[in-house]
């Protein structure tokens, strides 16, 4: 498996004003921009890197700097921090050095495209002393599939730093495990935030979506704060996305479905660790699903609001319930592949095509939890509500991303979620504008790292 830890860098002069940088290489890190990614070195000082890759732009080059010496302080042969163009900003030439608000006011039609459907931004620009079409994240799209073949192969089963900017990251994102250009304002980069993938397999020659796993979104975590920021002019609703803890049978790598296994001591000390980390979030309702492992996860949560979200404020909810695994439901991984060989295989290969004897598929498990889902976004729109939790499971929890990022059953295993783990994904705009994922498997609170080292059983 090779790991690549993605880092946005720090703030800058820019983005302090809200001023448009692209390939502009006139802002610096603000000190606070400096403070932070020394707060990212320090979070990432005990990981061993094989190679660090940084924007050969100002903000991003300091940024990795900062990173760089404080992780050499600290662990020995320290590889070179090389400077790669490939993971250089978008390039917006019409609007570079503007204001936001300007660029909005000035340009209001590719405004709104930028926001709503930014594969279709066009702009254009002089070539050779022609006039020429320019699509600037289409073109941001195919360098970041340019980096990936250019540096997976030559890091097979290794670690590596790529520190860069807020498009080009999420176009790292996209392209790794394919998700539609289109969908680049529905994710979030904040600033010094960190990202996880992991890439398994041997062959590195090529990507392949099947074999890429994300295992953390948009940390923020290591800088002292709690939730990220919301979007400005924000005027709908965040949703809390929570995994229930752990139980003997996730410790025993058993397939729990619809049996109503409860937490273990473990799960139940998970599950007070995430109260303790959002008991100064206010919390409108809660929503969870009707087993046993879900509901003593949320009634653990909201021992710590007592305030807000009374036990009484906990909504139970049956299509929220885990995927029914069938007759493989009570048997670890090691019990079905003896009795079902190659099954697992297909299981994990292609999960939009299988089903699991006596078991659910996954599009039926698709259907009762988007509907219940968006059912309950419409009812927090319509109440007002501007922070709710939903507790539910690992299968459950990845089909929601999927369908928040555009994908198919078939990336099921695209996102990984541990127990405990916390997505975050807000509606700046209602049911009128696009969810914008703000985070996404937060584990940190859990145990101190920005790894998920948490155990990593069956559903």
């Amino acid at each position: 498996m090779t790991r690549v830890i993605i880092v946005r860098h720090g703030q800058s002069t820019y983005n302090i004003v809200r001023r448009i940088q692209g390939l502009l290489d006139a802002s610096e890190l603000t000190e606070k921009g400096r403070n932070d990614a020394l707060k990212v070195g320090k979070a990432l000082n005990n990981i061993s890197f094989d190679a660090i890759y940084c924007s050969p732009l100002k903000r991003a080059k300091q940024t990795a700097t900062i990173i760089y010496d404080e992780i050499k302080a600290n662990l020995d042969n320290t590889p070179t921090l090389q400077e790669n163009p490939k993971i250089k900003e978008i390039n917006l030439p019409l609007w570079e050095g503007m204001l936001a608000t300007d660029v909005q006011e000035q340009f209001p039609e590719d405004h709104k495209i930028w926001k709503e459907s930014p594969e279709k931004l066009r702009m254009l620009v002089q070539d050779g002393g022609k006039t020429v079409e320019y699509f600037p994240i289409l073109a941001l799209y195919e360098q970041a599939k340019e980096f990936w073949q250019e540096i997976l192969p030559k890091h097979p089963n290794q670690t590596i730093l790529v520190v860069a900017h807020s498009c080009i990251n999420r176009c790292l994102i996209q392209t790794a495990i394919n998700i539609s250009p289109g969908y680049m304002q529905h994710i979030q980069q904040s600033n010094c935030c960190i990202n996880v993938l992991n890439f398994a397999g041997n062959n590195y020659s090529s990507l392949d979506e099947d074999k890429v796993q994300i295992e953390s979104f948009n940390q923020i975590q290591h800088m002292g704060e709690t939730l990220p920021s919301l979007r400005p002019n924000h005027q709908g609703v965040r949703l809390l996305l929570v995994r229930h803890g752990e139980t003997e049978w996730n410790q025993q790598s058993k397939y729990q479905g619809q049996v109503d296994v409860s937490l273990n001591a473990n799960g139940k000390l998970q599950s007070q660790k995430v109260a303790d980390f959002l008991k100064h979030v206010s919390i409108d309702k809660v929503y969870s699903s009707s087993m046993l492992r879900a509901k003593e996860t949320a009634e653990i949560i909201l021992q710590q609001h007592q305030g807000t979200s009374k036990l009484d404020n906990l909504e139970l909810n049956d299509g929220f319930k885990e995927i029914i695994h069938g007759v493989w439901e009570g048997k670890s991984k090691t019990e079905i592949e003896r009795e079902f060989p190659g099954e697992l295989q297909r299981w994990y290969e292609t999960p939009e095509k299988f089903k699991m004897p006596s078991g659910e598929s996954l599009q039926q498990v698709w259907q009762r939890t988007v509907e219940v889902y968006e059912s309950i976004l419409k009812a927090a729109l319509d109440n007002q509500l501007k922070t709710v939790l939903i507790v539910a499971h690992g299968g459950t929890n990845q089909i929601l991303l999927c369908h928040i990022l555009g994908l198919s059953a078939k990336h099921f295993w695209n996102f990984r979620q541990s127990n405990c783990c916390l997505n975050v994904i807000d509606y700046p705009k209602g049911l009128d504008g696009s969810p914008v994922l703000q985070g996404i498997n937060i584990t940190s609170y859990l145990t101190g790292s920005v790894l998920d080292e948490t155990v990593i059983g069956a559903m």
